[in-house]
């Protein structure tokens, strides 16, 4: 595994070893598929949210990465994914000097969560959705607002204020370069996608810029059918010391944010938003 040093203290902190094999939402009992299901829909949100609040791409894509490296030094049974999300794409905008106003974050989030609850309600989505705009002097608009406060103060304390983040982009644009691609827009467009995509899988939080890269130059190959030296002593992707193994692993994270979920599932994923909802199903799995 990509495992570095413990993320306390890593220059781009990285899981460690023990920290990918047993999570701590593993040791409550959430198992490993649903984890990352889990994970996946909290950055879906904070994406959703960032293209509703016009957010600049660098803080969006950097509060995912805060997100996903959350979880391995906290349990969503302590935390939940909608909180964290919000409370990471408050933090991130700050720290990319794009800050959000609270309160437009906070209305977005309600309208976010607003329209999950409406989609497990009406699962056919015969009811057309209609947001509900809640009230400044409400409990809603009070409870988010601590809920925000208390995610980023948590995410900055158990990331014991190690905040840094490392974009692919700039990487990817010199290795296409490298590999003479830069030539053709579909594998640009394509790679570029599969780094946005796999924001989503817990890939920055596990492994160097250089091995998640190379994993997206690697699908984009496969899916365009462009040939590259593959060949030992000559693999590309020996040029940007992206082990091989590694590059492989980050192309099954991404690869199964792409696997056909049950509607059951589905619906599991968005009943567990929150912590009470994941202490709920805890316990029910474990009176069974």
């Amino acid at each position: 595994m990509g495992g570095a040093s413990d993320m306390h203290v890593d220059l781009v902190p990285l899981a460690s070893t023990s920290q990918i094999e047993r999570t701590p939402s593993r040791e409550d009992g959430l198992p490993a598929d649903l984890e990352e299901d889990l994970r996946a829909f909290g950055c879906k949100l904070i994406h959703e949210a960032g293209i509703l609040l016009k957010q600049k791409q660098v803080a969006v894509a950097t509060a995912q990465i805060l997100f996903q490296r959350f979880w391995y030094v906290t349990s969503m049974k302590q935390f939940g994914i909608g909180d964290i999300g919000m409370g990471a794409l408050y933090l991130a905008s700050k720290l990319e000097e794009c800050p959000l106003r609270m309160r437009d974050l906070i209305n977005v989030y309600d309208l976010l969560l607003q329209r999950t609850s409406h989609t497990l309600s009406s699962p056919q989505n015969k009811d057309t959705f209609k947001y509900a705009p809640m009230s400044y002097f409400g409990n809603t608009f009070y409870d988010l607002k601590d809920a925000l406060v208390v995610a980023e103060m948590q995410i900055l304390k158990r990331l014991g204020f190690n905040v840094h983040v490392v974009l692919p982009y700039g990487t990817l644009i010199n290795y296409l370069r490298v590999l003479g691609l830069t030539s053709r827009k579909d594998a640009c467009a394509r790679a570029w996608g599969y780094l946005n995509d796999a924001l989503q899988t817990p890939v920055y939080a596990l492994y160097a810029v250089p091995t998640i890269v190379s994993a997206a130059i690697l699908l984009t190959s496969r899916h365009l059918g462009i040939s590259l030296p593959s060949s030992p002593p000559h693999c590309w992707w020996d040029l940007f010391d992206a082990p091989w193994e590694d590059v492989w692993s980050v192309c099954g994270y991404v690869m199964r944010l792409y696997r056909e979920r049950t509607p059951e599932e589905r619906m599991r994923v968005l009943k567990l938003v929150n912590k009470k909802d994941v202490r709920g199903w805890l316990e029910e799995s474990a009176a069974v």
